[in-house]
């Protein structure tokens, strides 16, 4: 077990690189089970879910190549096998994503119910039914979704409510389906509209992709394809957060802002001063911060991934804030440890009021989810004093090599063995 020791007080200046989209990568990476030759990409992030899913697909006959420097290569073309086990699955809820494309090249598929951070049930019904309108047969049994179809064929899908992974899956799984699929509403995230390029690059007919409708038109065969990850805009987000929370001033590179709006705009509300260029993102906080009020909601609203991060930014600023999730039941866990640190949070039901203005000061505090785990090391750049941060397995399956980017930019912080 590992840990995250943070010195806080020190203004964070300079300039950081975001890395890939784990969100983007995964679907891609998935995506080559619909083709039987080599597909490459470039600017893949060096993460845990990464490797979890290179895992759960060579345990399907895949073959997972890492180049070096970022780029993977991942030929399905002996594909052998349509399980994914609980033993992989269990760490990574996206695994479910493998459930679409196996029904489709293979006719069927046995993925285990899958599991990943603990911040909501997550439930995974709209994959089933959009399989289930497709022409699959499902049956659950023994933690297992047993998937089959001898050829799925296109279909009017309404999901209850935009989900990304339900999106993604539906879409890959009807780009091989006979006949045309409509997808609402739709998730719109700019993960999903990079996943229907590929899929358009290999052959697929998609169009519709980041609206509410998409629509498929299904061919008999996909090939190869060759991409660029796009840039992760939660990452992005992060560093802008740490910037203004350490009244720093950052230039954050390699980012995609025309991906952040709704994060730029909350931030500028707060006092942030934030220029966007085509690929970059300057941030600066030289005056008091200001309290905002904010929604969590399906892109292009604010995103639920970034909660947490601009939770603890409103510990900072002078006045009332008030944070409602939408989204996940169980995503404000992250407030008791910033309790511990001194913040005022109220919390009722979805809604956490912050009190702010209150001083941060360093405490041992434990993670209990991925975005949660970026929002104590933001706490712990901004409180004086020494933060400890435990369970940053978490942190390593979206963000890679963190500390060595803050660290960069003038943080004091290190990893430890607990």
């Amino acid at each position: 077990m590992q840990r995250m020791v943070i010195e806080g007080g020190y203004p964070l200046r300079g300039q950081v690189a975001v890395s890939g989209a784990k969100n983007a990568a995964l679907p891609l990476m998935v995506a080559a089970l619909l083709t039987d030759g080599p597909c490459e990409l470039a600017n893949v992030p060096a993460l845990g879910d990464i490797r979890t899913i290179g895992g759960l697909l060579q345990q399907l006959g895949v073959r997972v190549e890492d180049l070096g420097g970022g780029k993977v290569r991942v030929n399905a073309a002996r594909l052998s096998g349509y399980e994914a086990p609980y033993e992989l699955v269990k760490t990574m809820r996206a695994s479910v994503l493998v459930l679409g494309p196996l029904v489709a090249r293979c006719g069927q598929a046995r993925v285990s119910l899958p599991g990943g951070c603990a911040i909501g049930a997550r439930p995974i019904d709209q994959h089933l039914a959009g399989l289930q309108a497709l022409g699959a047969e499902i049956k659950l049994e023994h933690g297992y979704i047993h998937a089959w179809a001898r050829r799925l064929r296109g279909a009017d899908i309404r999901l209850r409510l935009p989900t990304v992974t339900g999106t993604e899956n539906l879409m890959m799984a009807a780009a091989l389906a006979a006949g045309r699929t409509r997808i609402t509403p739709a998730a719109r995230e700019p993960e999903v509209v990079c996943l229907a390029e590929v899929l358009n690059r290999m052959g697929a007919r998609i169009r519709g992709a980041g609206s509410e409708t998409i629509e498929i038109e299904g061919v008999a065969h996909l090939s190869p394809f060759q991409h660029t990850v796009i840039p992760d805009r939660i990452e992005a987000g992060t560093f802008a957060v740490a910037a203004a929370i350490t009244a720093g001033e950052v230039t954050i590179t390699h980012c995609r802002p025309d991906h952040l709006g709704a994060v730029i705009r909350k931030l500028r509300q707060a006092g942030v001063e934030v220029e966007a260029g085509p690929t970059t993102l300057a941030v600066r906080c030289k005056g008091p911060l200001r309290p905002v009020r904010v929604t969590t909601a399906p892109y292009p609203g604010f995103p639920t991934d970034m909660q947490a991060q601009l939770t603890v930014l409103m510990t900072q600023a002078e006045g009332i804030s008030v944070i409602r999730e939408t989204i996940f039941e169980n995503r404000l866990m992250h407030v008791a440890e910033l309790r511990r640190m001194g913040a005022h949070i109220a919390v009722r039901g979805q809604v956490a009021t912050v009190y702010g203005g209150t001083p941060l000061s360093g405490a041992e505090v434990m993670a209990t989810d991925l975005r949660a785990s970026a929002c104590l090391i933001l706490a712990g750049l901004a409180a004086q004093g020494r933060t400890v941060v435990s369970r940053v397995y978490h942190l390593d399956r979206g963000y890679e090599a963190i500390e060595e980017k803050l660290a960069l930019l003038g943080a004091r912080i290190w990893r430890e063995r607990a």
